[in-house]
């Protein structure tokens, strides 16, 4: 069942340029944050909308959300639009912005999720469930008589999820979700949405800039750039367009002479190691491997795929974007 049905839809924004000198007013000029993007999101899905910033990310989820209105094109959510139906559609959805917060700084957290009970008119045992369970799946039960602004970054981001969830709802929005945090704390927020999604079927859009939670989450990705949506597809095939280098860790027992490797290896030294970067299309793998035997004797050698924030840069590069 498509849960996300979204034609034709198009966004511009009035900015003002910055008033050079001698100028009286500021001159005006149009951005087109949205040109006439479409596509459609099944119930379940988590999906991964990814772009360069100022590709016309946060607009759309902003309108999906119903906080901006389109200047045209269709949108339904849930069979809902978004912007017409803001009370209703604020029921079936959750929002988390990684640099912004939903709940009171000040004051516990537990305080902040009885708040967020009344606003959604939850029954009190329903809300009580839902809240033990989260508590304990994102290990809070020991945080809820903190306040938000006594808790590292990772506890606030875990917070900040379990009260997007508290009404248990059929969307959530994610918006760079683990930016800041350490290895551990992404590790389990990967985890707790990936089970969300799984247990729940709780359909999540996910914008970031972290390739590496979009790995790890999404099976699908929708690139966008300049507007327009560019790509909508599986990750791996995406990356495959793009995955053209390889890079070789090797350390000899004692002096090697890599003198003879063609100038298409790109080599360089780490400490003890040599690092050589190629393009297999280019340089056989095999032949290489060859050669470097021949240079000494090989204690550790190591074979490793060009990193994925490298692909997503050389595709949008691809892209001009």
């Amino acid at each position: 069942m498509r849960y996300i049905e979204v034609k034709g839809l198009s966004k511009t924004f009035t900015v003002r340029k910055r008033k050079e000198k001698g100028q009286l007013f500021r001159e005006k000029t149009k951005v087109r944050a949205l040109d006439s993007v479409s596509f459609s999101v099944e119930q379940g899905e988590l999906v991964g909308y990814i772009g360069p910033n100022g590709a016309g990310k946060s607009t759309t989820v902003k309108i999906l959300s119903g906080i901006l209105t389109p200047d045209s094109g269709e949108v339904f959510v849930g069979g809902r639009i978004p912007w017409k139906e803001r009370r209703e559609h604020a029921a079936h959805i959750g929002v988390v912005f990684g640099q912004r917060s939903q709940l009171w700084w000040d004051v516990p957290i537990l305080d902040s999720y009885v708040l967020l009970r009344d606003i959604y008119c939850l029954r009190e045992d329903a809300w009580k469930k839902r809240l033990d369970e989260l508590t304990e799946r994102l290990e809070l039960g020991n945080l809820l008589r903190t306040p938000l602004r006594l808790l590292s970054l990772g506890q606030r981001m875990r917070a900040e999820l379990c009260g997007s969830l508290l009404h248990c709802p059929e969307l959530l929005f994610l918006d760079e979700p683990t930016i800041g945090l350490d290895a551990v704390s992404k590790l389990a927020l990967r985890d707790f949405l990936h089970e969300e999604n799984q247990k729940n079927r709780t359909t999540i859009l996910l914008t970031t800039h972290d390739m590496e939670d979009v790995a790890a989450l999404c099976s699908r990705v929708m690139v966008l750039g300049h507007g327009n949506l560019l790509y909508d597809g599986a990750l791996p095939e995406l990356l495959s367009k793009y995955d053209r280098v390889r890079m070789i860790r090797i350390r000899y027992e004692d002096h090697a002479e890599l003198g003879g490797l063609p100038e298409r290896c790109a080599v360089s030294r780490e400490g003890q190691d040599y690092l050589i970067r190629y393009e297999p299309s280019k340089v056989p793998t095999a032949w290489l491997l060859s050669e470097l035997q021949k240079a000494g004797s090989i204690r550790e050698l190591t074979a490793q795929q060009q990193n994925i924030d490298h692909m997503i840069a050389a595709m949008y590069r691809e892209m001009d974007l």
